[in-house]
């Protein structure tokens, strides 16, 4: 049974014990979409500040929507295309302060402000993309980044 801890700690404690809490979710378990299921709860019960958390996969030349958090969202995301279609093409985490000024975002919940895509690799491959939506401007900084690299490759390991 999961229980949700009080994270009291500093920034990088708390992410180290959510990255902690995804490998306990992760163990024994070999279905994908349950693991991304529950990955994406875990961040959305885990992260202050966000309105849509979730995965996109890629399918056919696409990414395709996956397990999430929030509102309903936009299904499919062309190659190269708005936030999450850029970072899976650069093969490369895009934190991006204001969306209003990424050119060509796709809005798929108008009270989005700030946004980070963190590329899934598996052997330099780009299978999908995490991409997490706040209502604030500038809401993720480096610090996320790099604990949401590390919980994106945990992920990406037990996939």
């Amino acid at each position: 049974m999961f229980q949700t801890a009080m994270y009291t700690g500093t920034k990088e404690e708390n992410y180290q014990l959510v990255i902690k809490q995804l490998k306990a979710l992760l163990e024994d378990e070999s279905d994908k979409i349950a693991n991304l299921a529950n990955a994406s709860a875990l961040l959305n019960q885990f992260l202050d500040n966000i309105n849509w958390v979730g995965f996109y996969l890629y399918q056919e030349g696409e990414l395709v929507l996956g397990p999430f958090q929030g509102l309903p969202a936009c299904v499919r995301i062309s190659y190269g295309k708005g936030v999450c279609g850029t970072a899976f093409s650069e093969k490369k985490t895009i934190r991006v302060e204001d969306v209003n000024q990424f050119p060509g975002h796709i809005a798929c919940d108008a009270a989005s402000q700030s946004e980070i895509v963190i590329p899934i690799k598996q052997n330099d491959k780009v299978i999908g993309v995490l991409d997490i939506d706040s209502p604030s401007l500038d809401r993720f900084d480096e610090t996320d980044q790099i604990y949401l690299e590390q919980f994106t490759q945990t992920l990406s390991d037990n996939l």
